[in-house]
């Protein structure tokens, strides 16, 4: 499943359906194409303005029962086993319309998102997959639950669980998924487990409306009198619910005697995908949960945060333009001294970037602080939309018969000063794939190599009206 050394997308879409554990709501679920460098994106269709969320770790709010992300009004609870299947399947940018806040259950397990990514295809894309390599061994402990975590270099992703739950019915147990290849066979069909006391519990606070017989193994420390097991069995929907001689509900029966522990190596593939690259090492996760699967998420994503000093924008700004100033002016209607880009360095379906060399001799400077000469961050916002403008304009084949009009703004980060003699370089990113004229991207900006602005932008095209 894995292999490919380049991103990879759906080839056509997929769709599951399904009931969320939690909610108890039906739910459809699509996955489609996204542009290189997009990412895992979750659109909630079923709200105005189909507002998104990126399957990234700054975006998870709850860890209580799943992994749940949450952006402004879209929020997407239990992606887990998604993320999990997108991950073994090599999907590394995808799109998913979801009419629900949360995605559908099914069997408990993974294996049904694997099966529909495989009947839909992937295709791969022109840009390098991107890969966390540790130099040497990582190690964090969650000392809320006292879970540990051991990240190890390693030629490819590697997974292990251990569990142990002190019960004398789910005894200790480990599982080792060594390549991904192999997630569909030994990890994909394992399903959520839980104890009887926690699943009545839940069942007595509504917390699991969708839940069923056949999405969850339940493991039974204690055998019920017979009206418990009559109570669940109507709650269930069952004729009869019995305790089986290996401590489980009857409700399914076990694919593998560690099953549990491969569910966990599942959620450990899943919660890791939310670091937005690939981990090229093995994790070791000692009683791991979604609460300490996303801590550790997080702390590697701090030290990725570290160690990105240079980041850098990517190119020569010595290089030859690809598009000089004569090019911008024939595909953008702005002129100076509003135009704010000097040219284009580099251009894909998918990126751009531009730079603007800021001069003392710049109007703004005469009043903007002119005895400590300071860009204004609303002409660098201003700036970094001309450099995404191209972009956009690039798709329709006379640029000069549109406008290109801001939707919203988000996420914007002012980091350093931009003074007279900076050369500010804009690099910026589709996040999804430009449908109706609409543009979300995501743009930094740099002076040499430190980033000094960052933000997020929805545009829209438009063309012009005609003169009478």
């Amino acid at each position: 499943m894995q292999g490919a050394e380049k991103q990879q997308t759906v080839k056509t879409e997929a769709t599951i359906s399904g009931i969320g554990l939690h909610t108890g709501q039906e739910v459809r679920m699509t996955f489609k194409a996204a542009a290189p460098g997009s990412g895992i994106v979750f659109e909630r269709v079923d709200l105005p303005g189909s507002p998104w969320v990126e399957a990234l770790v700054a975006n998870v709010t709850d860890t209580s029962r799943g992994t749940t992300i949450c952006r402004e009004q879209a929020r997407v609870s239990t992606i887990e086993h998604v993320m999990a299947a997108l991950t073994a399947c090599g999907i590394d940018n995808c799109a998913i319309a979801i009419n629900g806040p949360e995605c559908p259950i099914m069997d408990g397990s993974s294996l049904p998102v694997v099966e529909a990514i495989e009947k839909a295809g992937i295709t791969v894309q022109e840009a390098p997959r991107i890969y966390f390599e540790p130099k040497e061994n990582i190690h964090f402990r969650d000392e809320e639950t006292g879970t540990d975590y051991v990240l190890i270099p390693s030629d490819q992703p590697r997974y292990t669980a251990m569990i142990d739950y002190n019960s004398r019915v789910l005894v200790p147990q480990h599982s080792h998924l060594g390549s991904l290849d192999r997630f569909k066979d030994e990890i994909a069909p394992c399903r959520t487990f839980c104890f009887l006391h926690e699943l009545e519990y839940m069942l007595d606070k509504g917390l699991i409306k969708g839940g069923t017989m056949n999405n969850a193994l339940v493991f039974v420390e204690k055998v019920p009198d017979s009206s418990h097991l009559d109570r669940l069995a109507k709650l269930f929907g069952q004729p009869r619910i019995e305790v089986t001689r290996e401590g489980t509900l009857n409700n399914v029966t076990m694919h593998h005697a560690n099953e549990p522990a491969r569910h966990k190596v599942l959620d450990l593939v899943g919660d890791m995908t939310l670091l937005g690259m690939r981990v090229r090492g093995h994790v070791y996760g000692t009683r791991p949960g979604h609460g300490g699967n996303v801590k550790f998420v997080k702390h590697l994503d701090q030290l990725l945060r570290k160690d990105k000093k240079a980041p850098g924008p990517g190119v020569d700004i010595n290089a030859p333009a690809l598009i000089d100033i004569n090019g911008i002016m024939a595909r953008l209607p702005h002129r100076p001294p509003f135009l704010l880009v000097d040219k284009i360095l580099a251009m894909n379906e998918s990126t751009v970037v531009g730079l603007k060399n800021v001069t003392m001799n710049e109007p703004f400077f005469v009043g903007h602080f002119p005895g400590e000469p300071v860009m204004p961050g609303v002409l660098q916002i201003e700036a970094m939309a001309q450099c995404g403008g191209i972009l956009v304009m690039n798709t329709v084949p006379d640029p000069e018969n549109y406008l290109t009009f801001f939707m919203k703004i988000d996420g914007v980060k002012f980091r350093k000063m931009v003074r007279p003699g900076d050369t500010l370089v804009f690099r910026l990113q589709l996040l999804s794939p430009i449908r109706r004229g609409i543009c979300h991207m995501r743009g930094e900006a740099f002076v040499g190599n430190d980033v000094v602005m960052e933000a997020e932008m929805m545009a829209q095209i438009a063309r012009k009206e005609p003169k009478n």
